[in-house]
């Protein structure tokens, strides 16, 4: 019953961007661990909201679960594709951020 509750507080267990916190700035990763929040929670719109790159890497780290135990033809092109487009999603990211 303890992950139940660790679960719904997720929100306290956090950790704080040093980059944000030191250079004062947002890093490419700055929006994650609040979008993964919201995916627990079920709100998927905000989750794309705080960070647009989750949707990408949850199919690029769903894709790379699933070929450990399924052969998928064209594997290797499927997950270059898959990690190109989080790099850009990422990269996109973080350049609107400054805009």
């Amino acid at each position: 019953m303890q992950w139940i509750t660790l679960l719904f507080n997720v929100e306290d267990y956090m950790l704080p961007c040093l980059t944000k916190h030191f250079l004062g700035f947002d890093c490419p990763g700055c929006g994650l661990q609040r979008s993964v929040a919201f995916l627990l929670q079920g709100d998927f719109i905000a989750a794309f909201k705080m960070y647009p790159a989750i949707y990408p890497m949850l199919l690029l780290f769903l894709f790379i679960g699933l070929k450990h135990f399924v052969s998928i033809r064209f594997e290797n092109t499927i997950t270059y594709g898959l990690l190109l487009a989080t790099f850009f999603a990422i990269f996109t990211n973080f350049i609107l951020k400054f805009i």
